[in-house]
Formats: structure tokens, C-alpha cells, sequence
């Protein structure tokens, strides 16, 4: 089984960065698509970025396409967001998993809140 724990959310101002992580372990996710999904208060979960873990080519919603950037370690196993241009709109608990999303690797999430 795969475990994946996400960390790096905060207290932002708006226009500010963030990196979030996603640690994976457990058996090898290389031949996963692999992505970050978030979840604002009184809203379904919504897709954001997605990443092959082998070929590195990537996916983004048109909301935060040139804001964030999803990028993987493979030394580290470690999966990442890069958020920049911060708006409150990006306030949401973020969440890895695979894609498309496996309600067996669903964990904690963190949580990013951006002040305006």
C-alpha cells in the first residue's frame, strides 16, 4: 500500500508563495499519474495539478495555470506544489493523491489560507 502525507500549507497574504509537499511510501508510485486536489469550505473537491511521476508531463486547471507549478523528486519520492500570485480564492485544504483520485489514498490534506 501507498501512504502519501501532505505538509507546507499556511497563513498567507494574498500575491505570496507557498510550496506544498506530498511524501509518498510504501511501493513504488512510478508508474502513477500523480496529482493535488483541494477542497474550499462549502465546495466539492476540485482538481488542480496533475503530474506523470515517470514522464513528467503535466496537467493544471485554467485557475491556477501559470500560478503553480506540480513537480516530483524521485530521490525523495516526494511530489510538490509551487504556488505563486497567492489569491483568496486559493484558500482550500490541499490534498495529493493519485489520478484519477483513489478514495483509498485520500489523507489529512494541509491547509492554505490566503488573506486578501
Amino acid at each position: 500500500q501507498v501512504q502519501l502525507v501532505e505538509s507546507g500549507g499556511r497563513l498567507v497574504q494574498a500575491g505570496g508563495s507557498l510550496r506544498l509537499s506530498c511524501a509518498a511510501s510504501g511501493r513504488s508510485i512510478t508508474n502513477w499519474r500523480i496529482g493535488w486536489f483541494r477542497q474550499a469550505p462549502g465546495k466539492e473537491r476540485e482538481f488542480v495539478a496533475t503530474i506523470s511521476w515517470i514522464a513528467g508531463d503535466t496537467t493544471y486547471a485554467d485557475s491556477v495555470r501559470g500560478r503553480f507549478t506540480i513537480s516530483r523528486d524521485n530521490a525523495k519520492n516526494t511530489l510538490y506544489l509551487q504556488m505563486n500570485s497567492l489569491k483568496p480564492e486559493d484558500t482550500a485544504v490541499y490534498y495529493c493523491n493519485r489520478s484519477p483520485p483513489d478514495d483509498a489514498y485520500w489523507g489529512q490534506g494541509t491547509q492554505v489560507t490566503v488573506s486578501s
